[in-house]
């Protein structure tokens, strides 16, 4: 285990109900386990009950299964997983994810199609001029029934060749469960396409 997670490190639990995802940091590491001391209280987190871990490493992003051996307050005992998976070294798992979709700037909406997206931001085509100054409001939809709203900040604007405008920006988030959602769902997706 201590060539993945080292003390210091930051990680996102997430268990069976995403609603209650937390993050920590790794505060010992052994050959069996690690601990890892919660900023929020564990709800929904239970013993020995598997939970999804997601922490970046040198080597890339880690995703990995386990269970908490015990839970005192804050402070977890997770188990040394059996498996693990780097999913890439980006700091986000970016997929692709084409949707046509709307964004608001200044009471104004506009038509875009997204390309691709990872919790840090996405890319996206939009027939109108971008303001690359603007703030745009824009619900990212994760299922037929839920969906994450957050501001899109453009960082970059291209001509495309087909017309139109190809703009990469980041996200900033109204809470961090929000950026935990979509990181579990970008992961989530990203293993499921390079399983089929």
């Amino acid at each position: 285990m201590r060539e993945l997670v080292s003390e210091g490190q930051t990680a996102i639990i997430i268990p069976p109900d995403y609603k209650y995802a937390n993050k920590g940091t790794v505060t010992a590491v052994t050959a069996g386990d690690f601990t890892l001391e919660l900023e929020k209280e564990p709800e929904h987190i239970l013993l020995n009950t598997y939970c999804e871990f997601y922490t970046q490493t040198k080597h890339g992003k880690l995703y990995f299964d386990s269970f908490a051996k015990s839970i005192n307050r804050k402070t977890l005992v997770i188990a040394s997983p059996a498996k693990h998976k780097f999913l890439q070294r980006r700091q986000y798992t970016r997929i692709k994810f084409v949707n046509n979709l709307n964004m608001i700037y200044n009471g104004n909406t506009y038509d875009i199609k997204t390309l691709d997206v990872s919790a840090g931001g996405m890319k996206i085509h939009s027939d109108n001029k971008i303001d690359i100054e603007g703030n745009y409001e824009i619900s990212v939809p994760i299922s037929e029934t839920k969906s994450v709203d957050c501001t899109f900040q453009p960082i970059r604007i291209e001509k495309a060749k087909e017309g139109g405008f190809t703009v990469s920006g980041q996200f900033a988030y109204k809470t961090s469960r929000d950026k935990m959602i979509l990181t579990q769902f970008c992961a989530k997706r990203n293993v499921e396409i390079k399983n089929k």
